[in-house]
Formats: C-alpha cells, sequence, structure tokens
C-alpha cells in the first residue's frame, strides 16, 4: 500500500458514524437503485430532448453507452492482468475497522482491487453527460463521486488510487470515443440503423441499458461458473 493510501485509509477508518448512518451507506453502494439507475434515464433524457442539436446529442448518448462497455471491458482486463491488489476489507489489519456488511470472503475477494470498475463505468457515463450537457453534467459527476466512488472507500471495498485511476481512465475513455474524429466514424452509422429499425433498436437499446446497470453481474459470474467448470 502507498502513502496516499495508507493516509486515507487510517482517516477512514477512525471515522465512526451512527449504525444508521452506515446502514444507509452500505444500501447506497450495494443496491442498483442508487448507481446505474439514476445515471442511465438521464442518457434517455437526452435522447428524446428535443433541441436543435438533436443528432448530435443523440451520437454523443450512442457513444457514452459504448464508452461504459469499453469502460467495463477494459477495466476486467486489467483487473486481470495487473498484480493482483487486495481489497482494504480483505486485509487483515484493516478489514474490522470498517463499515462494510460484505463478507470477507464474498466474491469481491477473488476480484483484484484495482482499478474500480464502477469508477471507470460511471465517471465514464457521467463525463458522456456532462459533453451532452454541462448543467446536468455537473450533478452527474458530483453523484458519482459523492455517491459511488466516496461510499466504496468508506466501506473499505476499494483504496482511494482505485477509485482514483478508475476514474481516469473512464474520463479518458469517453473523450476519446465523443471525440468528433472517432464519434463521426460509427455513431452516424448506428444512429441511421436507429432510425431505420425503431423496434429492434429500442430492444436492444433497452437490454444494453439494462446490463449497464446491472454491469453485467448475471453475465459475469455465468461466465466465472462456466470458466471454473471447464
Amino acid at each position: 500500500m502507498n502513502n496516499i493510501d495508507a493516509v486515507f485509509e487510517s482517516y477512514l477508518s477512525s471515522l465512526n458514524f451512527c449504525p444508521l448512518c452506515n446502514h444507509a451507506i452500505n444500501a447506497v453502494t450495494n443496491f442498483y437503485t442508487f448507481k446505474g439507475l439514476l445515471l442511465i434515464p438521464v442518457l434517455w433524457w437526452l435522447w428524446f430532448r428535443a433541441d436543435e442539436r438533436r443528432e448530435w446529442t443523440r451520437q454523443i448518448v450512442i457513444a457514452t453507452i459504448l464508452s461504459g462497455i469499453l469502460a467495463l471491458f477494459i477495466g476486467r482486463v486489467l483487473a486481470d492482468f495487473l498484480p493482483f491488489r487486495m481489497r482494504p476489507i480483505n486485509t487483515p489489519e484493516w478489514h474490522e475497522h470498517f463499515a462494510s456488511i460484505l463478507h470477507r470472503e464474498s466474491v469481491l475477494s477473488a476480484w483484484s482491487s484495482f482499478p474500480s470498475d464502477h469508477a471507470m463505468l460511471w465517471m465514464s457515463v457521467a463525463v458522456g453527460i456532462f459533453i451532452a450537457s454541462r448543467r446536468v453534467g455537473i450533478f452527474a459527476l458530483l453523484y458519482t463521486a459523492i455517491f459511488i466512488c466516496a461510499p466504496r472507500a468508506y466501506l473499505g471495498i476499494h483504496y482511494p488510487t482505485d477509485l482514483l485511476a478508475g476514474a481516469v481512465i473512464g474520463i479518458v475513455i469517453t473523450c476519446i470515443m465523443t471525440r468528433g474524429s472517432i464519434r463521426t466514424r460509427y455513431a452516424p452509422t448506428v444512429l441511421r440503423w436507429m432510425e431505420r429499425y425503431p423496434g429492434p433498436s429500442a430492444m436492444l437499446a433497452f437490454v444494453l441499458c439494462l446490463e449497464l446497470v446491472t454491469q453485467f453481474d448475471e453475465l459475469r459470474k455465468f461466465a466465472s461458473s462456466f470458466y471454473k467448470v471447464l
């Protein structure tokens, strides 16, 4: 553990909120309602919002959703190939000081802490919202930092540098994917297909957004169990 993480973890583990506050923080961290279920509908609002830049906005929404999927994929690859990093809650000298309700032997104990896939995904989405609408995007960024990232550090699920690295990677991915020279290579084609086939495209968009909200949890668990069987 580096000095930055040591300082922050010492401070976070010394905090002693009331049991009701800790229960609320656990709920915010573990329930999908407080994560993507609040951010993904903003993308839908941007998609159906009528303004003079409607086509450009829809291209940004498409790029943002693809950026989120790419962020999850890159996060999983990095976690698998970078040196394994144990989570604070699973570290013997720290685990008893956190208010997390997660069991130490939960599935997360087998997943590397670095980088945070939550920070990668939701910062990626928040930045996409910010690019489409500065006013709404500021709230999306603040919400992601306060309600998605910070609680995961407080509960010992991630070190601060896990979250910082994940956030930076997610931001970079969206900035690249929404850049005009990159976006125009795929977004207009996707948009034309969606306008030509509204039924199948709406169905596919719903499924993709649902999987983003749940971060492909069921598919990842199925793939992990299938890999173990093999």
